[in-house]
């Protein structure tokens, strides 16, 4: 295939209602609907008006032949879950916000710029190039009463000769987002969940701060100890939601224990899921996705909805009071699950089920979750750091500090880690300092995952220069163990250029074992 720019090209447009017909553009105007390609440079502005249709769905198509031996990459709607590989043309399969087009040694990428307000996935028949914009609210169409929607601007890329699949990943990840964040100094410390996996206290989480301490001290750079899931006054099994201006008997303040360890020289972090709740809010403000979020006597926790403007105050309260309290590095869960009711490896094409909405039914799902996001920046302020976990990737981009990446590693089991961790920092790697500070998750040290495994995981997101978490049982760690902790931080910390470590044979496998690492080359023994 010769690079064909979609920007230049007219694209075939179909858009659907909530009713799900399929409307030309013509059959659209008539009901009030226009939508309008803008090239502008090197980008093509999809605007999207109504003036009282609901709208569902906008789909472009351009016509752009691919050999069969092609290889497409697209990426994921939150969190990686193993599964992000280079693939065989399949017409069925959905590849969220990019694709890169691997072809005759040239590779080539198109996409949306980040921050869009439209949950856009690109598919491929080896005809045609098919971009989806689900503009929709919840599972119902957004009404936008006459606004012009700027739905998404669409980019491509053209592949260099000589250039790596990699190197264009990269530098097209560069394109899609303009305005990246990322912490003004290396990330890495401890996380207590792959040991505690929820079950921890204050004298736990000092404890780790002290096995810590010694082995940082003379480090240029402090490292974080992260408090997860847990702490919290409603904690009563797994990752239970708020309120979040309290804590419970095991930590019996939360404000003492930021000042205890940043009194051992460690800065600390905090984990929090702001859309679940027991508190008694107005009614309007939970969502109405789930039948039990209906009912305003139930005794469950129940998710809050972000379109309204109340629990987008709360959040920025949350925010506030955490920050307030001494912690520098705020980790936020589960807000994708809480929207959509769904994980990302089950969204496919469309994110949630039909027959729901928002508060506000004015703006679209991506306004409304880019709208929570701010918030939560709004609240923390430029100088705490934000880590999302199971948030929308390529909204999150240029909002906050970090990203999870791929879905939970393992302190129990170490298949999943290889699965999880090792997948999810291959593929996403070229997001790293594009989009945010990519978080492949933990090393989960603990008796159960034989070392000389968890230790090259640990050397590989040293080498790579990530944020780098160790969730460690300091009562099964041994001497060596530990000298083995006190070089993987050592070589985290040391310069480095980022871009110099990438899997080498990421196109044959979806757990690359040959990296390379600066001028050298690295194979690893996952299995």
């Amino acid at each position: 295939m010769c690079f064909q720019s979609i920007i230049s090209m007219e694209p075939t447009i179909i858009l659907s209602t909530d009713g799900r017909d399929a409307l030309s553009c013509a059959q659209a105007q008539v009901r009030g609907i226009k939508i309008e390609p803008v090239r502008q440079g090197n980008r093509l502005l999809v605007f999207l008006t109504s003036a009282a249709e609901p709208v569902s769905f906008v789909r472009l198509s351009w016509p752009m032949p691919l050999e069969e031996n092609a290889l497409l990459l697209g990426d994921a709607w939150e969190r990686g879950y193993g599964d992000l590989s280079w693939r065989r043309i399949d017409p069925d399969f959905v590849m969220p916000w990019y694709v890169m087009v691997y072809e005759n040694g040239l590779t080539h990428g198109y996409g949306v710029e980040t921050g869009c307000a439209s949950m856009a996935h690109w598919k491929a028949d080896g005809k045609a190039m098919i971009l989806t914009l689900d503009v929709r609210n919840g599972g119902e169409g957004v009404l936008l009463n006459g606004r012009k929607l700027l739905a998404a601007t669409v980019l491509c890329r053209e592949g260099g000769s000589g250039e790596k699949p990699f190197e264009a990943a990269q530098a097209f990840c560069r394109m899609m987002c303009p305005h990246p964040r990322m912490p003004k100094e290396p990330v890495y410390g401890i996380n207590n969940w792959y040991y505690a996996y929820g079950v921890s206290s204050e004298e736990e989480i000092l404890r780790d701060a002290d096995y810590l301490k010694p082995l940082t001290e003379d480090q240029p750079v402090r490292p974080f100890a992260v408090i997860d899931d847990g702490w919290q006054l409603c904690h009563t099994s797994c990752c239970n939601g708020g309120p979040w201006d309290r804590s419970n008997y095991r930590f019996p303040d939360m404000k003492a224990l930021a000042e205890k360890i940043n009194a051992r020289g460690i800065r600390p972090g905090i984990w929090f899921r702001p859309l679940l709740t027991s508190e008694c809010y107005p009614d309007e403000c939970y969502l109405r996705r789930d039948p039990d979020n209906t009912n305003p006597d139930s005794l469950k926790q129940r998710t809050l909805d972000p379109s309204h403007p109340y629990v987008l105050n709360k959040v920025r309260e949350m925010m506030r009071g955490l920050s307030a309290w001494g912690y520098e590095l705020i980790k936020h869960d589960f807000s994708t699950w809480d929207i959509f009711g769904r994980w990302g490896f089950r969204m496919g094409e469309e994110m949630t089920e039909s027959g729901w909405h928002f508060h506000d039914r004015g703006l679209t799902t991506a306004e409304i979750i880019l709208n929570l996001y701010r918030a939560l920046r709004e609240g923390a302020g430029n100088d705490v750091l934000i880590l999302g976990c199971n948030t929308v990737s390529h909204l999150s981009a240029g909002i906050f500090d970090m990203q999870r990446t791929g879905d939970d590693t393992s302190g129990k089991d170490w298949a999943r880690t290889r699965k999880m961790g090792v997948n999810t920092l291959a593929f996403r790697l070229p997001q790293h300092s594009a989009f945010y500070a990519v978080d492949a998750d933990c090393v989960g040290i603990t008796p159960l995952i034989p070392w000389e495994k968890n230790v090259q995981w640990m050397r590989l997101l040293a080498r790579s220069h990530t944020p780098m978490f160790l969730s460690i049982d300091v009562a099964h760690v041994t001497p060596d163990m530990t000298a083995d902790i006190r070089e993987a931080i050592r070589m985290f910390l040391a310069p480095a250029a980022d871009a110099s470590v990438q899997p080498l044979d990421w196109l044959d496998t979806p757990c690359p074992r040959t990296w390379r690492m600066g001028d050298e080359t690295e194979s690893f023994l996952w299995e």
